[in-house]
């Protein structure tokens, strides 16, 4: 199968959708399909990639980590001729989502789009943030799902919203999945040496962006509480991103910034060896659409304490592999730490549970799964005549414009109607 992979962020970017993209791509290469990912640039990208086409792309967008592709590569039409590829898989509603739908369109090909994101949870990166523009988001990546010819979700949780939501595409549930061995063994006394915590510390761990819609004050804030009450637990967080300041504030105000340790971003073999210096992980994001550095943590034999949110209760499953809180307090996290904390016999037993959790959701299971879905959907699909092609293809293309700017309308309409609704209730609240 030839697979090509529209996705608005990939290597050397860190993050969920990134790593997503690079695992299916490795085990789809392993099973003998070819794979062209389209993607924008990044600083530092690596050179000689395999079959990857960057897109000219503004660096840094709005003072994040992001990079947003412009519209145009004036060779991808004769690389995709070339490739010759047999269905489009879109990661996104927008920016190269649109490349996606337009080309799927004009080839007569199979569009699946994948869910990754609940992207009313992330216009903050967005100038004019509001209300307005969660729901124009909500409302465009419902009809962008509308357009494609199936829809996956990485969990049951944003599987029911979609539908909850209106999207009428199939939709199938294929979590991304963990690399079991790369987590299994690592050397946790190196990692505590280096930032001189205690053999016998007791470790709370956290992993992942470090972005404000990872609700990290409040995780930070839990963490520090227990931290203030109990000398020998220290607080070991991996990652980078905005929101480093604000953690290192709530430390430095509870009195206890000597025992956070932040790591920064790191590669395999030692975030691995990050991962087993700690002995439990906590996590507090209710955006999530799946729990990848949950399953990773698992796989590491971390039991998991965390909120009850989408994404989440997939993975945790409350007192088998970790705690599932449905009080979302910095209260309430710090009570289900210092419990588990305070009970060894039941951190040992909840950390096999995490281990047999992570086993379920080993990649090489998802990658089968995905191809499974591709091939499904391939071969539903209707075959032209070549007589009909040329005369299709014009039509096929106006028709992908006109769904493209129908759906930015629809959904700029429906944003400001709930808007001024939402206004006018707000109004009616202050007489």
């Amino acid at each position: 199968m030839n697979i090509v992979i529209f996705t608005n962020t990939y290597t050397p970017h860190v993050g969920g959708v990134a790593r997503s993209v690079e695992a299916f791509v490795t085990e789809y290469r392993k099973l003998g399909h070819r794979v062209l990912v389209v993607a924008p640039e990044f600083a530092d990208m690596p050179e000689d990639e395999l079959d990857v086409v960057r897109i000219a792309a503004i660096q840094n967008f709005n003072a994040t980590d992001f990079s947003v592709a412009l519209p145009y590569h004036d060779k991808l039409s004769q690389i995709l001729d070339d490739f010759k590829p047999d269905i489009i898989h879109s990661q996104h509603p927008f920016l190269l989502g649109m490349s996606a739908l337009r080309t799927a369109r004009y080839r007569k090909l199979p569009l699946i789009f994948t869910h990754h994101t609940l992207y009313e949870q992330y216009t903050h990166y967005v100038p004019g943030d509001s209300l307005t523009m969660q729901q124009f988001a909500i409302t465009l990546a419902t009809r962008y799902a509308n357009l494609c010819d199936q829809v996956i979700a990485p969990s049951q949780s944003i599987a029911d919203l979609l539908q909850q939501r209106g999207v009428t595409s199939p939709v199938k549930v294929i979590p991304t999945g963990v690399y079991l061995e790369k987590f299994a063994d690592g050397d946790g006394e190196r990692v505590r040496r280096q930032f001189a915590i205690p053999v016998n510390a007791c470790v709370i761990g956290h992993l992942g962006r470090l972005a404000p819609e990872k609700n990290l004050e409040v995780l930070a804030r839990a963490v520090a509480d227990v931290v203030s009450t109990r000398p020998e637990t220290h607080f070991l967080v991996v990652g980078a991103g905005p929101s480093e300041r604000a953690i290192h504030s709530v430390f430095a105000e509870a009195g206890v910034a000597d025992r956070l340790h932040m790591t920064g971003i790191l590669q395999q073999q030692q975030l691995t060896d990050a991962l087993h210096a700690m002995d439990v992980f906590a996590f507090a994001s209710a955006s999530e659409t799946q729990g990848m550095v949950i399953t990773e943590a698992m796989a590491a034999s971390l039991p998991v304490v965390a909120f009850d949110a989408p994404g989440v209760r997939e993975v945790v499953d409350n007192d088998t592999n970790g705690l599932l809180l449905q009080q979302k307090t910095p209260e309430a996290m710090a009570v289900a730490l210092v419990q588990l904390l305070d009970d060894p016999g039941r951190l040992t037993a909840l950390s096999r549970g995490a281990r047999n959790t992570a086993e379920t959701f080993a990649m090489s299971r998802s990658a089968a799964r995905a191809l499974l879905c591709f091939r499904s959907v391939m071969d539903s699909m209707p075959v032209n005549t070549k007589t009909e092609r040329d005369w299709e293809d014009v039509l096929a293309w106006i028709k992908a414009e006109w769904d493209i700017l129908s759906s930015v309308a629809v959904a700029g309409t429906t944003a400001v109607g709930s808007g001024l609704f939402a206004d006018s209730k707000l109004a009616t609240s202050k007489k």
